[in-house]
């Protein structure tokens, strides 16, 4: 009857380490769960920013492009024959 009682206890010793492992694992999951949705809202702003910085980029070389410096004047006449080059394809599909 006695050993009933200490293998009880131990047990329950037992069962009560485990209960405290899991709520500690369940609030450090809460916790690293809000972490990741927080930096996916910084990568998903950090991502649009650079977008955004990417598009103003493309902008501005165009923009120095047309301007006519010349050092871009090569740039400029490529970027027109690749779009030649583009719109004449277009055209080749659409008489198929």
């Amino acid at each position: 009857m006695r050993k009933i009682i200490e293998a009880a206890s131990l047990l329950e010793d037992k069962f009560e380490k485990i209960l405290e492992v899991y709520v500690f694992l369940k609030e450090e999951n809460q916790f690293l769960h809000q972490r990741v949705v927080g930096l996916e809202n910084q990568l998903t702003e950090k991502t649009e920013q650079l977008n955004e910085k990417e598009s103003s980029y493309q902008l501005l070389k165009i923009a120095k492009t047309i301007e006519g410096s010349n050092e871009s004047t090569r740039e400029t006449k490529l970027k027109i024959n690749a779009l030649i080059r583009e719109v004449d394809k277009c055209i080749v599909k659409l008489s198929e």
